[in-house]
């Protein structure tokens, strides 16, 4: 039986297999590297996230965005320069190269519960045991559809999630919901893909994230009023990243409030001049009903002003945000995903990342609940990889104490081992997230 399994090969499950193989904690991993990003987004994005804010985690921070751009000849900048999804996803697999060179490229395709642990079963037929497994499956199962596109037939109606190559919707009519940057991102590369596109949204006005102002830099009172974060500015949003720890602590009603309402809809500020005047806005329209109409797709939507009107399309794109459901992992066993103690979709978590089945760890968007609207970001990386790192690194520690010989008189050294530890942690909690 191995002792840790990591499921997922994004930032989450790279950054924490790069913490467990430098402290030498015994771990398999398993997937397709930055899967998400290589085959799931389309090309051409660019990243919502600062450069400063977009790199993975190994735990020296030896090998971080800025080197690897360095070291490819590729402009960068903690900020003003959009990091391009190309330059992501090569960066994730360089990442791979050098810090987990052992990662398993293929997918476990089922996960039970035994005695002492669980069973995976892997894409190939392999089977292994596991005391733990740590969940880094990022958004990939947790693309949300309004139910008021249910009824369109597969071909008709698509997440966002769904496209990365967009020259097959050349020449064709899309609409795409929503009003986030996943929205704003697609509307306007479909329409420079030479698609006819309409944008539907809830909002009475596109929000886009303001962008950084040429030849200015903020004074030092504007940095202090307004300080940079890994997910925004502000002192809000520059607690909720470096304190996800401190978030764990709040009361559950109030942290479900804040991951529902902050960082609402709102696209890339380079986003903006793709969409404005280029695109047809349908502002403050809500999607009653669809069906199809003559072969197409047509929306009956309804304005914030009670006015219905109609809409039709080839193809309708729903850029509409992800909402995590255990149901929707179909690797894990029905009865596994019983057993996992939730709250509005999301599991409840210790403050070491564990499920309430003991070894079942979730981190990234499905542990946001716990953690805060940090753990929807790369940004997050950082924290959960050296938390976990931590727990494990002491459950190893104390393992490796109980099967040495004369257990009892190499206690004391174990414990000046847990001591060097504790002072690790500490450090690390009071040092940077980035």
């Amino acid at each position: 039986m191995i002792e840790n399994a990591i499921i997922g090969s994004g930032p989450y499950g790279l950054s924490i297999a790069a913490h467990f193989r430098r402290r030498g904690i015994p771990y398999r991993i398993f997937g397709r590297v930055m899967d998400s990003w290589t085959d799931h987004m389309p090309q051409g994005m660019c990243l919502k996230s600062d450069g400063f804010a977009s790199s993975l985690y190994d735990p020296d921070r030896a090998f971080t965005l800025d080197r690897f751009c360095r070291e490819q000849g590729i402009a960068y900048a903690d900020s003003g320069i959009p990091v391009r999804l190309e330059t992501f996803s090569a960066y994730g697999v360089a990442f791979r190269d050098r810090m987990v060179p052992d990662l398993e490229n293929q997918l476990v395709t089922h996960v039970a519960r035994i005695p002492g642990g669980f069973h995976l079963t892997l894409e190939d037929g392999q089977t292994l045991n596991a005391r733990r497994v740590i969940l880094a499956v990022g958004i990939t199962h947790f693309g949300y559809i309004p139910e008021e596109l249910a009824t369109l037939p597969a071909d008709a109606v698509s997440h966002s999630f769904a496209h990365h190559d967009l020259a097959p919707f050349r020449g064709r009519s899309v609409i795409v919901i929503g009003g986030g940057s996943s929205a704003t991102d697609l509307a306007g590369l479909l329409h420079e893909a030479g698609a006819e596109v309409q944008l539907v949204t809830r909002q009475s006005a596109l929000k886009f994230h303001g962008g950084p102002q040429a030849g200015q830099k903020p004074s030092w009172w504007q940095k202090l009023k307004r300080p940079r974060s890994g997910i925004g500015p502000g002192w809000r949003y520059r607690l909720l990243a470096d304190a996800p720890w401190a978030f764990h602590f709040l009361p559950e009603s109030l942290r479900l409030n804040v991951v529902r309402r902050a960082l609402g809809p709102a696209g890339a500020y380079f986003a903006k001049d793709k969409v404005i005047g280029k695109v047809p806005l349908h502002l403050g329209s809500s999607t009653e009903s669809a069906d199809l109409h003559q072969g197409r797709v047509r929306l009956h939507l309804r304005d914030e002003h009670g006015t219905r009107k109609e809409i039709t399309a080839d193809h309708v794109i729903a850029a509409t945000g992800y909402k995590v459901d255990l149901n929707r992992l179909p690797f894990l066993n029905p009865e596994l995903r019983s057993q996992v103690e939730c709250v509005s979709g999301y599991p409840r978590l210790s403050t070491s990342f564990e499920s309430s089945v003991p070894g079942l760890y979730f981190t990234g968007l499905a542990s946001a609940n716990a953690f805060g609207p940090v753990m929807r970001f790369a940004f997050g990386a950082g924290f959960a990889a050296r938390t976990l790192a931590r727990e494990m690194a002491k459950s190893h520690a104390h393992k490796a104490v109980a099967a040495a010989p004369e257990a009892r008189p190499l206690q004391a050294p174990a414990k000046t081992k847990l001591a060097d530890l504790d002072r690790e942690k500490a450090g690390a909690v009071s040092g940077s997230h980035r």
